[in-house]
């Protein structure tokens, strides 16, 4: 049932972003803040493996993270067609997508790579200041560019994708110690709002530390294969 929470809460994110054609920050927000303590610390140890180790575990990301897509999109495909909540359905495409990643991993990394470009941009696109109803383009430019590396350079892929989810996972947990039991409320929430570039550095900073890494790691292994 969290998963499917989970999924619900991405759905209406997703749809008031491109209704209101600006980036989500305050469903963002709102799900960051909402997390206590001991979700905080498992998003920080589980982003501190994928961030610095995603390249050893990269297939079980891969799996996950289409199954993931798989219970949003069956989520999206009940209220659609059925209405109201009918799990089997969620459950179904969840399970079919993991699946299905399995034997298509190195497409399943490339998309993941091209996703993770789009999200770079857009966070570049917004914290340049640049107008927030077209953050659509700086993300498009971001999956081309993200889909045609990933494309000729397997092993950046697997660097790019990992090392954006372990940060993004790291920062979400911080962000909520942070608000929850060390800076002022208000004083975050003046730097998430009122500062464009603070999100994007924020995810930026702990990402490039998880690329430079695992690139030294991964040339250290000589076996390591995809």
């Amino acid at each position: 049932m969290d998963f499917i929470i989970l999924a619900q809460a991405a759905e209406t994110a997703s749809k008031e972003a491109a209704e209101e054609g600006f980036a989500p920050v305050q469903q963002i927000w709102e799900q960051i803040i909402a997390l206590n303590l001991v979700e905080a610390l498992i998003f920080i140890s589980f982003g501190t493996v994928c961030l610095f180790y995603g390249w050893r575990i990269f297939k079980i990301l891969v799996t996950i993270c289409f199954a993931l897509i798989g219970l949003l999109a069956g989520v999206w495909i009940n209220r659609l067609l059925i209405g109201g909540n009918v799990i089997w359905l969620a459950a179904i495409c969840m399970v079919l997508l993991a699946f299905v990643s399995i034997p298509l991993m190195r497409w399943g990394v490339s998309i993941l790579g091209a996703a993770a470009g789009g999200i770079l941009t857009s966070g570049a696109w917004l914290a340049f200041g640049l107008p927030e109803q077209y953050i659509w383009a700086g993300g498009l430019i971001g999956i081309v560019a993200g889909g045609m590396i990933s494309f000729i350079i397997f092993k950046a892929a697997v660097m790019l994708f990992t090392s954006l989810g372990g940060s993004s996972l790291i920062v979400a947990g911080i962000l909520a110690v942070m608000y929850q039991y060390m800076a002022g409320p208000e004083k975050l929430e003046d730097m998430v709002f009122n500062h464009n570039w603070f999100l994007p550095v924020m995810l930026l900073v702990p990402m490039a530390v998880g690329v430079f890494l695992q690139n030294k790691f991964i040339k250290g292994t000589k076996n390591w294969s995809v």
